[in-house]
């Protein structure tokens, strides 16, 4: 029971409350997420290819629900005489389509690691173009949770009035439903949103289909609900320049349906061996249902007769006179479904359901690219360290729950509306997609110049050709989205990519600036001064300056025993460890304990208790190398493991815990704000007691007379 605080000690009473409430949360937590899964149960984890569509493809599959109808909208500004462009439009997609889907397959064999293009960029083109991409991509991964669960919301509040009356709480409470489902770990969330999403691949081709076969065979006639309607164009008689724009910026539209397709190359590591050949198959599978699905819409609409309009209650006529603000325009999948299924029918239902509750999903594409290119950022230090670390369930939770709270923050800035969130869509996307294919047109020609096999530069010459086609079509789309969307909301896209870019820069310089600042002077420690009581423990890391000075300090105060303690969550960095450490000849015995749950507080608590049990009568002293700095968010990216570790060993009986301090060069400038308020107190003085004479008496004022009736 947590009831006992420690009287006289704020630290004490401080720790307590955090063990307390460690306490008090750990079996919610338990019952939501899960058991922590041990570290080497990672590989059953790992997806299998039909789990992996889903999870990675469910965004640029679902995107086919409406980008069919983002293409007809903008077509309906020069009336319905414009729709006759739409094929061409869809035919110059599945050409970018499939151009952007064989680049990335050579982009995961190339870059397996889970980089996608981030790692092709900073590889190819430098750190500044590689962070530029991480920067769209992050800004690209909050927006799709965002878009796709306000667009989700809407499909469903059409039928529960309660979901649109409370449409930004709805959204927030269905990406929590959706962060909560993703820390259980991806194989689950993965198994769980399989289901509607082949039941939405199903539905769509069951409806072209069927459709398919009552135009061609059977000849019948399909009207979709606004084939009787006419359209009021915005601008009549559009041509030269004007006609071109237009349908470029439509061309732009539809190239939504390529929104999610760099996650699987962003999530490689995530797969089944051999890794790179089941996500390279994976991208083909989802390129083809994607673009089956896309033209087999475009299709059918038009046979259907769909119409759409931007400002549906003004432009859309009946009998010449406007519908009004009372009409809703359905989407051009629910038009066309309707035609072909009619209006009621089970299968009708079916597909509604399914699209609805697929926008909802196509969330969890971000929900694996985001943590994995988080945990990436955070491992060359463009992020807290604190994103490289996978939690109970082998998910990268902290990245998930930053993916969630910037999603909910948008949603609530923009009122869970989709349509005001889509301008800000497409343009992170077709930024990372741009510079990842000029990145891989360098990286053949690095290849190129060193590769002499005739049949290797056959295949390095095509798949050069294939990422300039790729580079010169996302680079146009890129410029017209930005010419056409620029004002109507892509700038605060860009705007949040030029603040991530910040943030990571500065978080970069400042991890760069603490490395060199503790770096290890090379040579041997010095161990002139031989312990001879206590059975001390220093807690490493890494070997650095804050490494020798408690070593240093432990040997000072002539322990018993000796030795440094590590623990094994990374086997790379534990290797590299035990080498350094052998190489530099530190005489002290380095102890390693493996750490199958990735947990660093609880081996050595037990690794502590296991030695007062062998003898009781031992002191342990436990030093723990920590930072000292001057800035409120340093303490975000420092001693968050000490910390939790200290609020342990406090309350573990004959263990003495003792903080090794290293000052950073920023904790002068906490010195100094002490010293501008008039607070700082030198060492000692809290021991000599305060100064009697006030601060605004002169130096000089006479002393009081002696009361001679005093006693000496």
């Amino acid at each position: 029971m947590c009831r006992d605080g420690v009287r006289g000690s704020s630290a004490g009473f401080r720790t307590l409350t955090i063990l307390c409430v460690s306490k008090l949360t750990d079996v919610p937590k338990r019952i939501l997420i899960g058991r922590a899964l041990r570290s080497d149960r990672l590989g059953e984890t790992l997806l299998p290819k039909r789990i992996a569509l889903p999870v990675f493809a469910s965004d640029p599959l679902s995107s086919v629900a409406y980008a069919p109808g983002e293409v007809l909208l903008v077509l309906s500004i020069a009336g319905v005489s414009a729709y006759q462009f739409s094929p061409w439009i869809a035919l110059a997609v599945v050409v970018l389509m499939f151009t952007v889907v064989a680049s990335y397959r050579q982009n995961v064999h190339a870059y397996p690691s889970g980089g996608g293009d981030y790692e092709v960029a900073n590889t190819n083109l430098g750190p500044r173009a590689g962070l530029t991409v991480a920067s769209a991509l992050l800004v690209d991964y909050v927006l799709t949770v965002a878009v796709s669960i306000s667009s989700g919301v809407e499909n469903l509040g059409s039928a529960v009035h309660f979901v649109i009356e409370h449409k930004v709480l709805s959204a927030v409470l269905m990406i929590l439903l959706l962060t909560l489902m993703n820390l259980r770990g991806v194989k689950e969330s993965g198994k769980l949103f399989a289901i509607p999403t082949y039941v939405f691949v199903g539905a769509v081709f069951v409806m072209i289909a069927w459709g398919a076969y009552k135009g061609i065979v059977l000849d019948e006639s399909m009207k979709a609900p606004t084939a009787d309607l006419e359209i009021k164009p915005e601008h009549e008689g559009i041509a030269g320049f004007a006609l071109v724009f237009l349908l470029l910026r439509a061309f732009s539209s539809g190239c939504a349906a390529l929104t999610g397709v760099e996650a699987i190359s962003n999530g490689v590591p995530a797969f089944r061996k051999p890794k790179s050949k089941n996500a390279a198959s994976t991208l083909a599978l989802m390129g083809a249902l994607a673009v089956t699905m896309f033209c087999g819409i475009i299709g059918l609409a038009m046979a259907t007769d769909v119409k759409m309009a931007e400002k549906p209650a003004t432009d859309l006529l009946e009998n010449g006179t406007p519908v009004g603000a009372d009409y809703v325009q359905h989407p051009v999948i629910s038009q066309v479904a309707e035609a072909v299924f009619g209006d009621g029918s089970f299968l009708f239902i079916l597909l509604a359901a399914a699209t609805a509750l697929v926008l909802f999903l196509a969330a969890n594409t971000a929900y694996n690219g985001f943590p994995l290119l988080g945990s990436i950022l955070a491992q060359d230090r463009y992020l807290p360290r604190q994103l490289h670390t996978r939690g109970d369930r082998l998910a990268f939770s902290n990245g998930i729950v930053l993916l969630a709270g910037a999603a909910m923050l948008l949603v609530w800035i923009y009122d869970a509306d989709s349509t005001k969130l889509i301008q800000l869509y497409i343009v992170g996307v077709f930024v990372s997609f741009t510079l990842s294919q000029i990145g891989m047109v360098r990286h053949w020609n690095r290849h190129l110049r060193t590769e002499r096999d005739p049949a290797a530069r056959r295949r390095m010459h095509r798949s050069r050709a294939i990422n300039t086609f790729g580079a010169f079509f996302t680079g146009m789309v890129l410029v017209v989205v930005l010419a056409t969307k620029f004002t109507h909301g892509a700038w605060v896209a860009l705007l949040g990519m030029v603040i991530f870019y910040g943030t990571m820069s500065a978080i970069r310089k400042h991890y760069d600036r603490v490395s060199a600042e503790i770096a290890a002077a090379e040579g041997p420690s010095d161990d002139s001064v031989r312990p001879s009581r206590v059975h001390s423990i220093v807690l490493v890391s890494k070997v650095h300056k804050p490494t020798l000075r408690a070593l240093a300090f432990a040997k000072l105060t002539r322990s018993d025993t000796l030795e440094a303690l590590s623990i094994s969550v990374d086997p790379v960095e534990t290797k590299a460890l035990r080498e350094e450490w052998e190489r530099r000849g530190i005489n002290v015995p380095l102890k390693i304990l493996d750490s199958p749950y990735r947990e660093i507080t609880r081996p050595v608590v037990e690794y502590v208790k296991g030695l007062r049990s062998e003898n009781p009568r031992d002191a342990v002293s436990v030093y723990i190398p920590e930072y000292v700095v001057g800035r409120w968010y340093e303490h975000l990216l420092h001693n968050q493991s000490a910390l939790r570790l200290k609020g342990r060993l406090l309350f573990t009986p004959g263990v003495m815990v003792t903080s090794v301090p290293y000052q950073l060069e920023s904790s002068e400038l906490a010195k100094r704000r002490a010293k501008k308020r008039q607070d700082w107190n030198a060492p000692g003085a809290v021991r000599r007691g305060p100064v009697d004479t006030p601060r605004s008496a002169p130096r000089s004022a006479p002393r009081p007379p002696k009361d001679p009736s005093a006693k000496r």
